[in-house]
C-alpha cells in the first residue's frame, strides 16, 4: 500500500507501508516549546527517549500550533480546523462542570479524527488528558477510555483516574500511570485483528503553579540539581504581562491571584521541577516504545510525538501561554512545538518546511487509507519521503482570540482585532531573517508597506475560508464554554455575548 495515495504525482518509491493498514500512536505532551528537546538543540534536557524518536524520525523543526492555549490545540488536531471553526478559543474551565449539559462534548457536531478512523475499522483509545468537554465517559468515538478529571494539573501526585467510567485514586505520578495503561493497551492490542489508534495526551512536563512550584520529587529531580538553565533567557518580565495581570486584577475584583505570571520567570525553582517533568514524559515515551517493541508492533506502527501547544519559558519576559500578555502575542516560543513521525517506511531526518499541528488530521487518516474531509490542514505526505518538494507553501496561521498572525520562512506578521475603541492595539510585522528573535517591530516602516498587503490578504482570504461566522468573535461569533476574555468581546458586541456549550 502507497502511503497517502499519492495518486501518481510522486515517485511510487517515497512511502511504502506494510500490507497492513498501520496502526497509530499519537503522542501529546502538555506545555512545552519545541526547543525543550535535546534534538531541537537544548543540550541541558535529559531525553534520551525522544532523541532516540527523532533519529528514527522525519522531525518537522518549524511546526507551530494553532493557539498557544491547550483546549484549542486538541481540538484543532482532533478536526483539523481552526479554533474560529470549531469554537473552542481558550482552556475549557472545567471548574464550571456543574453547569454544563450531561456529558458535555465540545466536539460533538464533528467528525473528529478518532470518529472517523473508528467507522473505517480502527480499535480507538484515548489514554491521558482529555479537556475537552466532560471526562466521566467516553467521548469522540474512543472505545477505550482513561483519563482524570482535570484540565489544569494542580499535582502531579495522588490524583483521581478514571477507566471506562470507573473512578479510583492513583497515588503514584500521573505520568507514570498512563504509561503503564498504555502499555497495558499495546500488549492486549496484539491479540486483536483490527488496527489501533491510540491517542495518548500526557499532561507533563506542563508548567503551572502549584505543580511546579516547589522542589521536584520525582526521580529525575537530581539530574537537575546543579542545572544553570542556560538554555532559557534571563530577562525582566515583559511590559504586556503586566498590563494583563492588571487586567485580571480587575476582571476579578481582586479575588483572585494571577501573581505566579510574575513571580515564575527567573524562578529557578520552578525551572529545574520543570525540567524534571519533561523527563518524566520522557521516561514515559521509553515505556511505550519498548511496550511496542514487546507487542511485535513496531514494524506496523505509525508514531506521532507532538505537544498541545508550546510554551515562553521567560522568552520575551513571558511565562506561559500567548494570552498571558495583553494584547495577546504571537511570539515563537508559545507556538513552535516539537513534531516527530516515526515509521519504518519513512525517510528519516530534519523537515524544515512550514507545518501546523492542524496538519495531521488528513496526514493521519491519509495513512490510514481514508478520505479526509476538507479542513484548514494539509496533507504531509510529500513532505515525508525526504525529496525536494517544490509544491510547498512556506506559511502557517495562528489565532488567539484578538490576535490573528501569519507566519512564513521571512516574515511574521500580527493582526488585531480593531474594532474595540477603549484597546486599540496596533499590528505587527517582524523580519525573522534579520530578527528571528522577534524585537524590531517593523508595522511603521513605510518600505514594507507592500509586503503587509501582500501577508494581510492572506490571512484575511485564509480566515475568510476556514471559519464558521457563529464561532468567529471578530464577526460576532462567541466561544464554546469560556471566553479568556468576555468582557472584551461584550463591548463591542453587546451583553448578549456569551459563551455557549
Amino acid at each position: 500500500m502507497i502511503f497517502g495515495g499519492l495518486h501518481g504525482s510522486l515517485d511510487s518509491k517515497i512511502i511504502t507501508i506494510m500490507n497492513t493498514t498501520p496502526n497509530i500512536i499519537l503522542i501529546m505532551a502538555d506545555n512545552h516549546p519545541a526547543k525543550l528537546l535535546g534534538s531541537y538543540g537544548n543540550h541541558e534536557i535529559h531525553t534520551p527517549n525522544l532523541d532516540k524518536l527523532a533519529a528514527n524520525s522525519a522531525q518537522f523543526n518549524q511546526a507551530y500550533c494553532v493557539n498557544a492555549m491547550c483546549s484549542p490545540c486538541r481540538a484543532s488536531v482532533l478536526t483539523g480546523q481552526m479554533p474560529s471553526h470549531h469554537g473552542v478559543h481558550t482552556w475549557i474551565d472545567d471548574r464550571r462542570m456543574e453547569t454544563w449539559p450531561e456529558n458535555w462534548n465540545a466536539l460533538a457536531e464533528y467528525e473528529t479524527l478518532p470518529e472517523l478512523l473508528k467507522a473505517n475499522g480502527y480499535d480507538t483509545a484515548m489514554i491521558g488528558k482529555y479537556h475537552l468537554g466532560s471526562p466521566l465517559q467516553a467521548q469522540n468515538g474512543f472505545d477505550h477510555w482513561v483519563t482524570f478529571p482535570h484540565g489544569h494539573t494542580r499535582d502531579f501526585w495522588g490524583n483521581t483516574v478514571i477507566e471506562n467510567g470507573e473512578q479510583d485514586t492513583y497515588d503514584g505520578h500521573i505520568v507514570d500511570y498512563f504509561a503503564d495503561k498504555a502499555t497495558d493497551y499495546l500488549s492486549a492490542a496484539q491479540r486483536q485483528d483490527n488496527p489501533f489508534f491510540l491517542f495518548l495526551p500526557f499532561n507533563a512536563p506542563y508548567g503551572h503553579w502549584p505543580s511546579i512550584q516547589n522542589p521536584p520529587r520525582n526521580r529525575f529531580a537530581e539530574l537537575y540539581a546543579d542545572c544553570k538553565f542556560e538554555t532559557i533567557p534571563r530577562e525582566g518580565l515583559n511590559k504586556a504581562v503586566i498590563d494583563r495581570y492588571v487586567l485580571r486584577l480587575h476582571e476579578s475584583g481582586g479575588g483572585l491571584d494571577y501573581s505566579a505570571v510574575l513571580r515564575i520567570p527567573n524562578d529557578v525553582t520552578s525551572l529545574w521541577n520543570y525540567f524534571s517533568q519533561m523527563s518524566m514524559l520522557d521516561d514515559a515515551v521509553g515505556k511505550v516504545m519498548s511496550g511496542l517493541d514487546a507487542a511485535g508492533l513496531t514494524e506496523n506502527t505509525l508514531v506521532v510525538y507532538t505537544c498541545d501547544h508550546g510554551f515562553s519559558l521567560g522568552h520575551h519576559g513571558c511565562w506561559g501561554h500567548g494570552q498571558v500578555t495583553w494584547p495577546s502575542n504571537a511570539y515563537a516560543s508559545s507556538y513552535h512545538i516539537p513534531m516527530l513521525i516515526s515509521h519504518p517506511s519513512i525517510a528519516t531526518g530534519e523537515r524544515d518546511q512550514l507545518t501546523s499541528q492542524v496538519d495531521l488530521f488528513p496526514t493521519l487518516l491519509k495513512a490510514a487509507g481514508i478520505k479526509a474531509p476538507e479542513t484548514a490542514g494539509r496533507d504531509l505526505t510529500p513532505l515525508l519521503s525526504g525529496k525536494p518538494v517544490e509544491a510547498w507553501e512556506d506559511i502557517v496561521y495562528i489565532e488567539q482570540e484578538e490576535t490573528r498572525a501569519i507566519r512564513t520562512s521571512r516574515w511574521l506578521y500580527v493582526k488585531r482585532f480593531k474594532g474595540n475603541e477603549r484597546f486599540a492595539f496596533g499590528d505587527e510585522l517582524f523580519d525573522l531573517e534579520k530578527d528571528p528573535d522577534e524585537r524590531n517591530n517593523l508595522i511603521a516602516d513605510e518600505t514594507h508597506a507592500a509586503i503587509i498587503t501582500i501577508l494581510e490578504g492572506k490571512l484575511t482570504r485564509f480566515f475568510d475560508a476556514h471559519t464558521q461566522e457563529q464561532f468567529d468573535p471578530w464577526r460576532g461569533g462567541v466561544a464554546k464554554s469560556n471566553s479568556d476574555k468576555p468582557w472584551y468581546w461584550q463591548e463591542v458586541w453587546g451583553e448578549d455575548w456569551q459563551p455557549v456549550f
